[in-house]
């Protein structure tokens, strides 16, 4: 009876994983109103990003997925800034870290924006389990795209939305 018991459990947290409930984090949506630190110690936002679209990162400097697909943030940030991307990285490592954030940036050649999250509110708010996680945010605060795993710079479908996305030149 008590196997019954742990099993039906484990089987309600496991549907809690899934995917978000309606009216929540989904494409198509609001992007949720997120705020976070940056490096020193100013507060920020989503909405101070408003007008622009952003590829907003969730990631940490233990997870390995999210130290090989840096080279590909960093790819999609340098082609695409100059014409108005905002590329975030939002680390979830502990306040203790932020020494080993500024040496893990430098060391992989990271020069987009890193934000700190330390509590996880980003996990909550983007309805999310694990790294790394990548949302598309349109100008408007629309979700345009999301990804679990790792990004790809050569993603046709992204580098789509990214294209859709930007102000016309």
């Amino acid at each position: 009876m008590r196997m019954m018991k742990v099993l039906s459990a484990a089987v309600v947290l496991l549907a809690a994983c899934g995917d978000a409930p309606p009216g929540t984090v989904a494409v198509g949506k609001p992007a949720p109103p997120y705020v976070a630190q940056v490096l020193d110690g100013d507060r920020t936002s989503l909405a101070d990003l408003q007008g622009r679209p952003v590829l907003l990162n969730v990631w940490a400097t233990w997870c390995g997925p999210c130290q090989k697909e840096i080279p590909a943030l960093e790819a999609l940030h340098r082609e695409y800034g100059p014409r108005g991307l905002r590329v975030v990285g939002v680390s979830i490592d502990q306040a203790s870290e932020q020494q080993a954030i500024r040496e893990f940036m430098q060391e992989h050649g990271v020069s987009f924006d890193v934000w700190l999250d330390p509590s996880g509110d980003v996990t909550s708010q983007f309805s999310m389990v694990g790294v790394p996680n990548t949302f598309l945010i349109g100008a408007d605060g629309t979700l345009l795209w999301k990804k679990v795993g790792p990004v790809h710079a050569t993603d046709n479908e992204l580098r789509g939305l990214i294209e859709k996305s930007l102000p016309a030149t």
